[in-house]
């Protein structure tokens, strides 16, 4: 039900000022008006001067970050954050998560919950190990997205996780390539920001509506000065300087071939695309009979469909591998959440194909009469 906004704000102005604060985010607006930062977060730390608030806001260009100390200085900070518009709070302590949204009549809906028992070592590092990101984390409450797209997202961060040297320390330049709702742009800046990489992060899509979106929700999460969006193709957006990292979560049929193809030509160090569905070659293998002794794959029309996935993802790994990078197919997350569960994983070594990788590819594409979209446009201009 309803709450007057006085009293909820009182109660969170309580739980801010707890000793035993661990993390708060303030975010969004009310109706008709509009706070002086997009966001604003405050975590406890510890100083070789004492303990500290610290209070990291953000008007939608850069960060700022400041430490007060405990005492009037905080309280001071905290009723200037606390007289900002903002549409919604998140706060939590050792003890209690509080959620305020407030509503379009200016009254108050709060969500409290107390805080889990300790979990023994053993259940609390299994907890950790089942997700990369908190699915609590604020983050979620800004871009959305159903449990299953989180787990998607999730699952996909694991597998960048393997691919990244724990090493990597200088600044990275991602694109996500066919980027949509951008759930998986935001929690990849996310985790890799928590690295303590600096990255800098281009969405791209071909609609300039969804460009619009993603720019907005980036400026209410205080990023805008280093995740960004462009509207165009996947074969033609314009992205400066060319990407460290490419990604690309189920674009569909040869839009991931053309991911590919521009990782490829931007010289990526990485690449993970997993793909959606396999139109190009399905059609191909229904135009044309099945060299001998195959017919049996593709009379059936499930097992066709089926083969020309298999038969997709191995071209596309392969040709990679003759171009310069080590590419595995892998099953990035459990087929209960999505069917199109495979991932392609790809890191450049430079080197040069061997002539019997040459004609190993030559001759599987020539038997099965065979024009990969991807060797298409990879083939010299």
């Amino acid at each position: 039900m309803p709450e007057p906004l006085d009293a909820a704000l009182t109660e969170v102005r309580a739980l801010l000022l707890d000793p035993a604060l661990t993390r708060a985010v303030a975010a969004g607006r009310r109706k008709g008006q509009r706070p002086s930062v997009v966001r604003a977060e405050l975590r406890p730390v510890t100083l070789k001067a004492g303990p500290r608030i610290q209070i990291s806001t953000s008007d939608g260009s850069r960060p700022y970050t400041r430490n007060v100390s405990p005492g009037a200085e905080a309280d001071a900070a905290v009723d200037a954050l606390l007289a900002e518009p903002f549409g919604n709070w998140h706060v939590e302590t050792t003890g209690a998560t509080l959620q305020l949204r407030v509503t379009k009549s200016g009254e108050a809906q709060v969500h409290r919950a107390a805080a889990d028992r300790p979990a023994p070592a053993a259940e609390e590092h299994d907890r950790a190990k089942d997700w990369l990101l908190d699915p609590g984390d604020p983050l979620f409450a800004e871009i959305g997205g159903s449990a299953a797209k989180r787990r998607q997202v999730d699952a996909f961060l694991r597998a960048l996780a393997a691919t990244l040297p724990d090493d990597l320390d200088g600044p990275l330049r991602v694109v996500d390539l066919g980027c949509g709702n951008a759930y998986l742009t935001f929690a990849a800046y996310r985790w890799l920001a928590q690295r303590g990489l600096a990255v800098e992060l281009v969405g791209v899509d071909v609609r300039e509506d969804q460009r619009r979106r993603n720019t907005k929700l980036a400026q209410r999460l205080g990023w805008a000065d280093r995740v960004r969006f462009v509207a165009g193709t996947i074969a033609d957006a314009v992205v400066e300087p060319a990407p460290d990292l490419v990604l690309a979560l189920h674009a569909c049929d040869t839009a991931t071939d053309e991911a590919l193809a521009r990782a490829v030509r931007w010289g990526a160090r990485w690449v993970l695309a997993a793909p959606c569905c396999h139109h190009d070659l399905a059609a191909q293998l229904r135009s044309r009979p099945a060299p001998a002794p195959y017919e049996l794959l593709t009379r059936q029309g499930i097992l066709r469909e089926r083969f020309a996935d298999v038969l997709t993802d191995s071209v596309r790994a392969a040709l990679l591998r003759l171009h310069g990078y080590r590419a595995e197919v892998v099953e990035f997350v459990d087929s209960q959440h999505t069917p199109r569960n495979l991932l392609i994983r790809a890191r450049r070594t430079g080197a040069a194909p061997t002539p019997e990788q040459r004609a190993e590819y030559r001759t599987l594409v020539e038997q099965w009469q065979l024009t990969p979209r991807l060797e298409t446009l990879l083939a010299p201009r």
